[in-house]
């Protein structure tokens, strides 16, 4: 008894087909000494070492991630100068880009790096490195001002800055437009695959445009919390049409959780985000509802009056089960934490369910 929905909140800042052309993926390892195929996704990745880097060192990580690009990062010297990558983009396609950032163990530090980001002249982020084993992702979404962009790495006020990875990837016409795109980028604060069958992060293959679905049975701190009672998970081998917009992953929508006791509710820490936002919304009915069922809730949450009113009935959204319906809700007002409860209304048979991005 089960309906999907992805809950992906983007913050506004300042400033094809389906399958995408993997081609014209850009992926660099950071410090990496040569170039690879990932056996995980079978992306290809490049080393910055002497040709797209001249910058910098490349240092050894001592308890890097388990994948084998965080085995080598790039660190560059502690001064006022801004070290840059420069990736080809087409003017006015619509891009995903990605930087990450793992540390690694190091026993003699007084301070862990804290470093500046930055997309061309615009600041993009700070990066607090506050735990070395963790890999710090930051993505955002953009519509490329130009030929390229750059990418610069800057402004240490403790340690030493450093990159790990770096990603392009182009997106399709349809995804993540807005009315202000020639003025503002994407950042992601969060995108969740709720009901996940495991702790692993959905990701190309699975998601063509190479999109990282966090599994909500990732545990840290301010992730996550504040789950209702009665939450099960459930999931799907079912086909579920995802052809619409932004083109959610089949295998992420196949799982979900439910409120059986009538509400799901939430809670995300979203420190360093700003107080606009986007926040895009994917719903699925995966099971077929009989002829006296229904499923229908509300979004409650007092930030969001225009939305809490409305009333969604997936089925009927969508025109059928196994089918993609996703709401977006625009210029939301939230706190550093994000509080959301879907909550069933009183004429629906069957509980409330979510699935989130």
């Amino acid at each position: 008894m089960a309906s999907n929905s992805h809950f992906l909140v983007l913050c506004l800042f300042f400033i094809s087909s389906v399958i995408c052309q993997v081609t014209e993926f850009i992926s660099i390892d950071c410090g990496g000494t040569g170039n690879y195929t990932d056996p995980r996704t079978g992306l290809a990745w490049i080393s910055d070492n002497g040709t797209i880097m001249k910058y910098g060192k490349s240092s050894e990580v001592e308890s890097p991630d388990e994948n084998i690009q965080y085995r080598r990062r790039r660190d560059f010297p502690i001064d006022s100068r801004k070290y840059c990558y420069t990736l080809g983009t087409r003017e006015r396609r619509r891009y995903l880009v990605r930087a990450t950032f793992q540390y690694g163990s190091s026993g003699n530090e007084d301070a862990y790096p804290k470093f500046d980001l930055y997309l061309d002249a615009t600041k993009w982020s700070t990066v607090v490195i506050l735990d070395s084993s963790r890999v710090y992702v930051k993505e955002m979404i953009i519509r490329a001002p130009s030929s390229s962009i750059d990418v610069c790495i800057c402004c240490a006020t403790t340690g030493s800055p450093f990159i790990s990875t770096l990603e392009l990837r182009p997106l399709n016409l349809s995804m993540y437009a807005t009315d202000f795109e020639d003025n503002f980028f994407l950042e992601v604060a969060a995108r969740v695959n709720f009901g996940a069958l495991s702790k692993d992060v959905i990701r190309y293959p699975d998601d063509p445009y190479d999109r990282i679905w966090d599994s909500d049975l990732e545990k840290r701190q301010n992730y996550l919390v504040g789950v209702a009672p009665g939450t099960v998970r459930i999931n799907t081998s079912k086909y579920v049409d995802t052809r619409t917009r932004e083109y959610p992953p089949v295998k992420v929508m196949q799982t979900a959780v439910v409120g059986t006791q009538g509400i799901l509710s939430y809670r995300l820490n979203l420190d360093d985000f700003p107080a606009n936002a986007r926040a895009f919304a994917y719903f699925a009915e995966i099971e077929d509802l009989g002829a006296n069922q229904t499923r229908k809730f509300k979004l409650q949450q007092p930030y969001f009056p225009d939305y809490s009113n409305a009333v969604v009935n997936i089925a009927e959204n969508a025109n059928g089960s196994h089918t993609l319906y996703e709401p977006s809700y625009m210029n939301v007002t939230l706190d550093f934490v994000l509080s959301f409860s879907f909550v069933k209304t009183r004429d629906s048979t069957q509980g409330t369910t979510l699935e989130c991005d």
